[in-house]
């Protein structure tokens, strides 16, 4: 390999690095004008949870919903316009009215981790992420933190942020 090429390739892998580095976990942090209690509650209770999380278009089946560490959240996300996905995790904290922590993969009809490629979804996809929801009082509204242990830019190219965007919207519209 000539010097030049040398060059590219090493400009190449420092590119490749930075990316690495640059690349940021998904995060996305929104103001509600609710009180804390209310938007835990929509968050944490299954009766209202079925009318707002999914994406627009979408609807949302709860098929197990147990709050508590060490306890089941699975559901079913029909969506009209692409792929179904079927989901599973373990809560891991449940700090009322401060956080929810829990686990989230892919599920076949049993419950059973299905890889996010026979999912459907892009092989970049984790296997398993940790989604942490925080919430915050401030002046009587409430900032909600969501992170979720993905790769930004996988989110972004998979769909996954504008859905999590799309279900922040529908929780807005649906507090009182």
């Amino acid at each position: 390999m000539d010097a030049r090429h040398s060059a590219l390739a090493q400009a190449d892998q420092r590119a490749a690095r930075a990316a690495v580095v640059t690349d940021r976990e998904l995060t996305i942090t929104r103001i509600f004008d609710a009180p804390r209690e209310l938007v835990f509650k929509a968050w944490t209770d299954p009766t209202h949870l079925v009318q707002w999380y999914a994406p627009h278009g979408c609807t949302l089946r709860i098929d197990e919903f147990d709050l508590r560490p060490g306890g089941v959240l699975c559901f079913y996300l029909r969506n009209p316009n692409d792929h179904d996905c079927r989901c599973k995790g373990i809560f891991r904290e449940i700090a009322v009215p401060e956080r929810i922590v829990h686990t989230l993969f892919h599920a076949d009809q049993d419950g059973n981790l299905v890889e996010p490629a026979e999912a459907g979804t892009d092989p970049d996809w984790p296997r398993e992420t940790i989604v942490t929801v925080s919430f915050a009082e401030q002046d009587g509204k409430t900032q909600v933190t969501l992170h979720h242990t993905v790769l930004e830019s996988i989110a972004k190219r998979t769909g996954a942020y504008q859905g999590w965007s799309e279900i922040l919207d529908r929780l807005a519209d649906y507090l009182p």
